[in-house]
Formats: structure tokens, C-alpha cells, sequence
């Protein structure tokens, strides 16, 4: 097994994966820009090296430098977490140049399904239905997508080839102003990946999300874990996901079919390691290939609450060469799980980031409930990485009893400093639609786009006076305790003639 692993990401993201290192007793490294000097995946690593400035291009990434610090400090291994170099077929070669083990799939796996165009066309050859859109082999100019806008058809998306997670995403309704949506949608990529390529694709309208996760090792077996719906999303993000899917409930033969062929999907391309295809699913039930996400999801804890799998221990073994634990029908899934994503954004006020210092944080616990976190009290949300600060995931036997812990938790869960979007977690546990799985995903930006405040206000005004009076109880215990002085050898006997004096 690997000794020490480098792990090329940051926040809540870089925590998990090292409690899994930690567990299989590996050492870890992290890297950090100036912005994360004091962040807790720095603080929680074994080593921590500083990468540059806080702009993610001059820091995360930067492949060469992290690289160069990992032979450096002697580690084994690089694990990308999600976002970043995680996609970057470059990135997972330099780390095999430099006999780092890259913990994600080979270099032409990445490229085959990193290349979003070209990754449709490689499913498409094997059988795999997609949506329609750009076929076409590699990276297409403006002018050339401005032509094929037609014969694909509108409404439409312009996507990032590289990446995901909504960025480089525009929708477009028409010929009208696309031109504007190509350059901004662009210019986002390049920012996000590296990699300013975009390529087209049909907008299925009443669509859901559906993803499958896939576990691959080098030894030609291939394994779902089930699937995760993923509709609940704003601006192409994800916002909430859960397992199983509510669309597909009891319909195991189509379960079994979309399972078949993302199996057969990460086949295609040779695929070892954690994957996710991912599915649109229109009004008539058919399915489509959506893309193929050649590294860890956000939202993998929802699949290793029902599977009771660790998925970053299985990525860790796969790379070190082992073969799965597991084969398909071994694979069996329990319960209900649900997953919040807590974003540092202004739900009242139309979800603009919130940027401050955390000056309180009260994590929820209890049955069924996790917290992945990468913040504390006193640590600074900075405006140069994504907003998403922790995800809640909670299980429960049931769907219903899964959400009404979701409920109890988000009551429970308290952050003061900065704006967060509980509240509209809180609002959405408490919507029909999402209560009896009817929804699409266009069901946030038609229904809520934005929580309205006055309607609101009452539950707004409740959570700050709950925090004013937690806030005041601390403050107050703190000002009644007395402490005996340095020298004071036994505490037992100072309390003791206290006690006494008092009489």
C-alpha cells in the first residue's frame, strides 16, 4: 500500500479523503494557497507545502509545482480529489512521467471521456444512446458551432468540454445573443479548467438527472453502485441529490438497464477506478448519456450511505493495483440517503456568494446524520473558490424518514459570519413536489428561484435569536468559571477550598 499520498485539492474535499488515508494508515500531504494558509485540510495534513497566490490558477492549478512538490516531500501518489487537475489527462500522464501514481483513471481514459464530444462519440460507437448535439471530434470554433446551432435545434446548452459542476454552461434559447454566451461561456472554462472548449448539446426539456456510480479496477472488472438523482439544481448546479432515485422507485428492470450500460459506457473506454455516468431521462422514461465525470462526485456519500462502501478507499486500493472486493451482486443497497450541499450564498438575495470569518459553527449529529466539512469558527470564506463549505448527508430505512432527519438536522445545523443556503434546503424538505419526488430539473429556477424574504421572515428572525441566545449562554458559562492559578498542584483540593470558602 501507498505510504504517503499528496492530495491535490483543498476544503472538504481534501478532509475526506485524508480521514480515509488515515484509516489505512498512510501518510498525507497537502498543498495551499495563501488564501488557505489556515484551513483545516492544512491543518489536518501530515506535511503542507504552499503552491502560490490565492486565484486557482495561480495555485491548484498549477500541475507542475504540485507535482514537483510531491516528488519532493516523497510521496507515492496523487490523489486530485474533484475539480481542479482532476480531469486533466495532461496532469494524470506528468504524475505517471514522474512514477507518481495518479488515483483516477489512465491518462486516455480521461481523454476519451474528458473530452465531452469526443466522449459522446465513443459511447455512441459502443451502443450507448445520447442526447443529441456536436459530434463532432475535438474542439469546434465559434463559427463552426454558430452553423450546427440549427440542425441540433433550440433550446440548446453550450458546454464545457472539460470539467463539470456547471461551469462553462449556458443555455440558449435561440440564434439571438449566442455569440455573447459562447465568449462568456468560454471564458468561464478557461478559468475553471484550464480548457476554454465548448461543444453543443440538445436541451431535454423535463428532464431528470441520473447518475450511476462506477467502480473499475486494472484487472478488466467493471461494477455499479447504484444511482444517485441529481435534478434538484440551480444554474446547472447541483444543489441536492439522493439515492435511490425517486423517478426509478421500484422499476428495477430499468434500473438494471441504465446500471448495464453505464457499465458498459466505462467499458468503452478501458475505464479503472471511481466514474460516474451520468443519464438525462426524459418525460417517456427513455434515457440518454449524459457525460462521463473521470473522477470523485460531490455527492458520492449519498452512495456510500446506502451501499455502506468507502469509495475513496476503493479508489486508493485500485490504484495501488489490487482488484475489487466486490462483484456486482454483492452489491446491495439499504435504505434512503440524502445529500445538502451548504453553499456560503444569499438564498433572500438571489443567491449572491457570502464572503467573512465564520464566528460560529454547531454542526448537527444524531442517528443517520454525516457532516463532510472543511471550515471551523475563525476561518475566512474567501471569494476565490467555490462556495460549497460542507455537505450534509443524512440516512434514513425510508424516504420519508430520510427527509424528516434532513429536516431536524438543518434545524440543528447553525453557522453565523456568513450567509448560507439552509434556509433553502429548510424550504425544499418542506415542498410537495420534492416531498413526493415529483420534480425535474427545472423545478428550483421555475418554482423558487429566490426564498422570499417576507414570507420567510418569521423562520429568519427564529434562527438569530436562537443564535443571539447561544451566543449569550457561552458567553455567560465562560464569565462564571473560575480556574485555579498555574501552581496550584491538585485542581481536586483548589475546588475543594473553594467549596469551603464559600461557606
Amino acid at each position: 500500500m501507498f505510504k504517503k499520498i499528496l492530495i491535490a485539492n483543498r476544503g472538504e474535499i481534501a478532509v475526506r479523503i485524508q480521514r480515509a488515508c488515515r484509516e489505512l494508515g498512510i501518510e498525507t500531504v497537502a498543498v495551499f494557497s495563501e488564501a488557505d494558509r489556515q484551513a483545516m485540510h492544512v491543518r489536518f495534513a501530515d506535511e503542507a507545502y504552499l503552491l502560490g497566490p490565492s486565484p486557482a490558477r495561480d495555485s491548484y492549478l498549477r500541475g507542475e509545482k504540485i507535482i514537483d512538490i510531491a516528488r519532493k516531500c516523497g510521496a507515492d501518489a496523487i490523489h486530485p480529489g474533484y475539480g481542479f487537475l482532476a480531469e486533466r489527462a495532461d496532469f494524470a500522464a506528468a504524475c505517471a512521467d514522474a512514477r507518481l501514481a495518479f488515483i483516477g483513471p489512465k491518462p486516455s481514459s480521461i481523454a476519451a471521456m474528458g473530452d465531452k464530444a469526443v466522449a459522446r462519440a465513443t459511447v455512441a460507437r459502443a451502443g450507448v444512446p445520447v442526447v443529441p448535439g456536436t459530434e463532432g471530434q475535438g474542439a469546434l470554433g465559434d463559427d463552426e458551432l454558430l452553423a450546427l446551432a440549427p440542425t441540433i435545434g433550440f433550446p440548446l446548452l453550450i458546454k464545457a468540454i472539460s470539467g463539470g459542476g456547471g461551469k462553462g454552461m449556458r443555455e440558449v434559447s435561440g440564434p439571438e445573443g449566442m455569440p455573447e454566451l459562447l465568449h462568456s461561456a468560454r471564458r468561464e472554462a478557461e478559468a475553471s479548467f484550464g480548457d476554454g472548449n465548448v461543444y453543443l448539446e440538445k436541451l431535454i426539456e423535463g428532464a431528470h438527472h441520473i447518475e450511476f456510480q462506477i467502480l473499475a479496477d486494472q484487472h478488466g472488472n467493471a461494477i455499479h453502485l447504484g444511482e444517485r438523482e441529481c435534478s434538484i439544481q440551480r444554474r446547472h448546479q447541483k444543489l441536492i441529490e439522493e439515492s435511490p432515485s425517486p423517478l426509478l422507485g421500484k422499476d428495477e428492470p430499468m434500473r438494471r438497464r441504465m446500471g448495464e450500460v453505464a457499465v458498459q459506457a466505462a467499458r468503452s473506454v478501458d475505464y479503472a477506478n471511481a466514474g460516474t455516468i451520468e443519464f438525462l431521462v426524459d418525460r417517456e422514461r427513455n434515457f440518454y448519456f449524459l457525460e462521463m465525470n473521470t473522477r470523485l462526485q460531490v455527492e458520492h456519500p449519498v452512495t456510500e450511505m446506502v451501499t455502506g462502501l468507502d469509495i475513496v478507499t476503493e479508489q486508493i486500493r485500485i490504484a495501488h493495483g489490487w482488484k475489487l472486493n466486490h462483484r456486482q451482486e454483492d452489491i446491495r443497497w439499504r435504505g434512503a440517503a440524502i445529500e445538502c450541499r451548504i453553499n456560503t450564498e444569499d438564498p433572500y438575495n438571489n443567491f449572491v456568494p457570502s464572503t467573512g470569518r465564520i464566528t460560529l459553527t454547531q454542526l448537527p449529529t444524531g442517528p443517520g446524520v454525516r457532516v463532510d466539512t472543511g471550515v471551523y469558527i475563525g476561518f475566512e470564506i474567501s471569494p476565490y473558490y467555490d462556495p460549497l463549505i460542507s455537505k450534509l448527508i443524512v440516512w434514513g430505512e425510508t424516504r420519508p424518514q430520510a427527509i424528516a432527519r434532513v429536516r431536524r438536522a438543518l434545524e440543528e445545523y447553525r453557522i453565523a459570519g456568513v450567509r448560507t443556503n439552509i434556509p433553502f434546503h429548510q424550504t425544499m424538505m418542506a415542498t410537495y413536489p420534492f416531498i413526493s419526488g415529483e420534480y425535474d430539473t427545472r423545478f428550483v429556477e421555475e418554482q423558487f428561484a429566490t426564498i422570499d424574504a417576507a414570507e420567510n421572515r418569521e423562520l429568519y428572525l427564529d434562527v438569530a435569536a436562537l443564535l443571539a441566545t447561544m451566543v449569550t449562554h457561552y458567553q455567560t458559562e465562560r464569565r462564571s468559571q473560575v480556574y485555579p492559578r498555574s501552581g496550584q498542584k491538585s485542581a481536586w483540593r483548589w475546588a475543594a477550598r473553594q467549596e469551603d470558602s464559600c461557606q
